[in-house]
């Protein structure tokens, strides 16, 4: 909360399964759609909150098995858990809250006497959250006695129904929506509150995201009946909650565009990466561009040409350097050159590049230093580096475009140096 000095441009609360991310989405093209649109046009000056059912295990699951971004706040467990950054620093003004007329074991104890129940995996089960399974036709009448027996026991709790079949019993002080209007409080207090901030979800325990006085909302196409109906009960009236027509993250494009709450054009969309509009020029479009076109090239998916190697030759300062993660250091040159040989050696291989957390300080009249992590996937793998780029615009604006003077690369502690020849740049 502590990187913008000012009010967040957007913030994007985004629930994670069937949402941000799509699991019938092999090639993950909405999530790699989004994060090019996010790291270019929104990361410098906005917020992203992932807020998802997963418990910590299962979300750092995820992050190894897709090309996600790295969120500046994130809300787990159903709105139990609320951290920050890289570090996942949590909040403990938010442990406190939930704390009140709450008593794990009691809950597990009253819970036992329905054998409808089903005990989800001991790392679903959190500080203030017990997780079960449940089939759907009975859900309803569990809930409904369930929630009088712990009422009894002077308990002040919250049952949510999600997915078809998890049932989640959490302090009532907690959820999706209580965790938002308190990040929001916290902002206001701050003189921080967002511009904007659009809410996305799927399932019903994101209903009460949508319920947050003033903010957007987005419901993918792909939303299921619980959300739907609900939205129909309850929002169906409200033109700031909208269903989209696309799934997923795409989805989430959609609504920015809808709403008008800034660029939605991702540089995946553009046709022509050599020659990008004005408002992708900034120095994290830049970055995003310069490793799409990597991308594109080892895939095969441009024309094995001069024109790529004109354009980076263009772009990389004679002499310019690069240090490789393994700390090998070379010209720009020297690797432009080696990446003649390198053209679909990629092809028909799930092979992905992406950039996350890009950050650019103005160090000069004419010139950026952005510092950014570097991401491949090669199949079910990845690997990544921390970059370090010096960037100078060639005219005032960066209209005309920018050169690199200088770029070091060192491995990732989270998921570094698994193929040091297949790194190239």
């Amino acid at each position: 909360m502590e990187r913008l000095s000012s009010s967040a441009k957007l913030m994007v609360v985004s629930d994670l399964d069937h949402t941000m991310v799509d699991h019938h989405d092999h090639e993950n093209m909405s999530l790699l759609r989004f994060n090019a649109l996010w790291e270019s046009s929104y990361r410098h000056d906005s917020l992203l909150v992932f807020s998802t059912g997963r418990s910590p295990t299962l979300y750092k699951q995820l992050r190894k098995e897709k090309p996600m971004l790295t969120p500046d706040i994130t809300i787990m467990s159903v709105g139990t858990e609320i951290t920050y950054g890289n570090s996942m620093v949590p909040d403990s003004g938010w442990e406190e809250i939930l704390n009140q007329n709450w008593d794990q074991n009691i809950v597990k104890e009253e819970a036992s006497k329905f054998p409808e129940l089903t005990l989800q995996s001991e790392t679903e089960q959190r500080p203030h959250k017990v997780s079960f399974y449940v089939d759907k036709s009975k859900a309803q009448d569990v809930t409904k006695k369930l929630s009088e027996l712990l009422t009894k026991q002077g308990l002040d709790v919250k049952i949510i129904y999600s997915g078809g079949m998890d049932l989640d019993i959490l302090a009532q002080g907690a959820g999706k929506g209580q965790a938002l209007a308190y990040l929001l409080k916290k902002f206001k207090a701050e003189g921080k509150l967002p511009t904007n901030t659009l809410v996305c979800g799927d399932s019903g325990n994101d209903a009460e995201l949508f319920s947050i006085p003033d903010v957007y909302g987005v419901m993918v196409s792909n939303a299921q009946e619980e959300l739907l109906q609900w939205h129909a009960e309850n929002a169906k009236d409200n033109p700031k909650i909208i269903h989209a027509t696309e799934r997923c993250a795409s989805g989430i494009i959609q609504a920015i565009g809808h709403f008008g709450l800034g660029p939605n054009t991702s540089a995946r969309d553009e046709a022509d990466l050599s020659g990008c509009k004005k408002e992708n020029l900034s120095p994290g479009g830049e970055v995003v561009r310069f490793y799409l076109l990597h991308e594109k090239w080892r895939r095969g998916e441009m024309e094995n040409s001069e024109s790529y190697i004109t354009t980076l030759e263009a772009v990389c300062q004679p002499p310019g350097v690069f240090v490789h993660p393994s700390g090998v250091e070379q010209s720009f040159r020297e690797c432009i050159s080696a990446l003649k040989g390198n053209h679909g050696d990629q092809q028909g291989k799930q092979y992905r590049v992406w950039v996350d957390q890009v950050f650019p300080t103005k160090i000069g009249s004419d010139t950026w230093l952005v510092k950014f992590q570097k991401w491949e996937m090669h199949g079910e793998e990845q690997q990544s580096c921390l970059c370090s780029a010096v960037l100078v615009t060639k005219d005032a604006d960066g209209s005309d475009g920018w050169t690199w003077r200088h770029l070091h690369q060192t491995w990732s502690s989270v998921a570094g140096a698994k193929d040091h020849l297949s790194w190239l740049l």
